[in-house]
């Protein structure tokens, strides 16, 4: 499926956090987008048990790769366990780049082109250039953290809904919006109830990929302008006049995990129609844990994406994009799932 962005592109972080509600001043606004303009994005990834070192270092080695490019946003993914050391990483980041611009979540790891990365590592993806235009926003208190399905799927699915939807109620919209992005203290299979409530909000035909914050205990934590939260989602929109092409796989044994990666890639590949510019994958802990050797996985992705599209990758504890389900419902582009990974590219 090819869906056509335009001039102006945002890009939008949602991120809910327990406890407080985020003022609509907390919010990234670039100017718009410049038609035909430069579009970069780059990807850095580290691996260190000190973890400000790697956040240093990976902010270094994405700052190197940028040259003179400003960017507007840093997204990352980090694998530590403790809040303090999720709290150093984040510092190493911000010693090279501003807070106001460091977004994301904690992860069960990270690929990129350069490889596959499992506990104690970060990696950075960095979007910039005029030809691309970014806002985020911020929900906090989603009020689901504590609650589990099996017992509170009504409040669950009541309380997710109105978080989406007054998500994209704080976030800048415009009508070169392109591509929305969604991470979230909403593991599977709450992030459908919390797509669902985005939707009410934008098309149901609008292209969204993101992913779940790790929900292991302590761990789980989403990243909003260089602070950490809880139980909140963040969104960030891009826009401009780029293409954007999605599509999404599900699996849950070795063979088929590495069959699928290759499959969705080939399709946003196809669809997309031009060499992207750059790559989101959103791939599930879950895929992981079933293949025999990590690495596997992302060489499939490269025999469909090549090996030099900026490739930024993390596994979460659900998945938002394209489902891969015989019973989806007809029109609707994106959902909240599990056991897939999403491929989001990005290409003019």
């Amino acid at each position: 499926m090819r869906l056509h962005t335009s001039v102006w592109a945002t890009l939008a972080i949602a991120v809910l956090v327990a406890g407080c509600t985020t003022p609509a001043k907390n919010v990234l606004v670039t100017p718009p987008a410049t038609p035909a303009g430069e579009i970069v994005i780059r990807v850095a990834t580290a691996a260190n048990t000190n973890a400000y070192a790697a956040g240093k270092a990976a902010a270094e080695a994405l700052k190197t790769q940028l040259g003179d490019t400003a960017p507007h946003l840093i997204l990352m993914n980090e694998c530590y366990d403790e809040r303090r050391l999720k709290a150093r990483v984040l510092r190493g980041v911000a010693s090279v780049f501003p807070r106001k611009i460091i977004f994301g979540a904690s992860s069960y790891g990270a690929f990129a082109q350069s490889g596959c990365l499992d506990a104690d590592a970060v990696a950075l993806v960095a979007i910039g250039g005029p030809g691309i235009a970014v806002s985020t926003a911020l929900q906090t208190d989603l009020g689901v953290s504590r609650l589990t399905f099996e017992k509170h799927q009504a409040q669950i699915e009541e309380r997710l809904h109105a978080a989406g939807e007054r998500l994209m109620g704080t976030l800048s919209r415009g009508p070169r919006d392109r591509l929305l992005i969604l991470v979230a203290d909403a593991h599977s299979p709450k992030n459908g109830p919390l797509v669902e409530g985005v939707q009410k909000a934008v098309a149901k035909g609008f292209p969204i990929v993101g992913g779940s914050a790790n929900k292991n205990a302590g761990q789980t934590y989403v990243y909003y302008q260089g602070m950490m939260y809880r139980d909140s989602v963040l969104g960030i929109m891009l826009s401009g006049d780029f293409k954007v092409a999605l599509a999404g796989r599900m699996a849950k044994e070795n063979a088929k995990v590495i069959s699928t990666a290759k499959d969705g890639a080939a399709e946003a590949m196809k669809t997309l129609g031009v060499k992207p510019i750059g790559a989101l994958a959103f791939n599930c802990a879950g895929r992981k844990g079933r293949l025999t050797h990590i690495g596997l996985e992302l060489k499939a992705m490269q025999q469909a994406l090549g090996a030099d599209v900026p490739l930024y990758g993390c596994y979460c504890a659900g998945e938002i994009g394209p489902a891969d389900l015989a019973d989806k419902t007809p029109g609707v582009v994106s959902s909240g799932v599990g056991w897939h990974v999403m491929f989001a590219l990005i290409g003019r």
